[in-house]
């Protein structure tokens, strides 16, 4: 399971002083950028990277707030041809306590064609790796 840590801003708050829903979302795309980073060791250029978010389902189970030790934890849960299904998690970094849940589809996709593509041996192979690495 591959684990960053989250950087909570004022400005990430809402009226109830708890982070924003939406400002999670950023936290789970956050944690998948650095999930990529990690897999295929290198920095994400987005302009050339061809992973796109095609789904995502959120459960907002507890309130984060300001003073929380936040991680965003990543996993592949499941590969297909030309898509994977990612779990993630924030978890209270001190108590292990989960306060969002995403799951979502990742497919590759050419920019040229604007259409899903199998995803490349040497990534799946390297996806494949963290997934095992996660679930073992």
């Amino acid at each position: 399971m591959f684990s960053c840590p989250i950087q909570i801003r004022m400005s990430d708050l809402d009226p109830f002083n708890h982070v924003n829903n939406g400002v999670q979302c950023n936290f789970f795309d956050m944690g998948r950028s650095r999930y990529f980073e990690h897999v295929f060791q290198n920095k994400i250029d987005w302009m050339t990277f061809n992973y796109v978010l095609v789904h995502v389902d959120l459960d907002f189970r507890k309130p984060i707030r300001f003073h929380d030790t936040i991680v965003c934890e990543s996993r592949v849960v499941e590969m297909g041809n030309s898509s994977f299904k990612m779990e993630q998690s924030l978890k209270d970094a001190e108590t292990g306590e989960i306060k969002s849940l995403c799951h979502a589809v990742v497919v590759y996709f050419d920019r040229d064609t604007n259409r899903s593509q199998r995803i490349p041996d040497e990534h799946r192979e390297k996806l494949l790796v963290e997934t095992t690495m996660a679930h073992g």
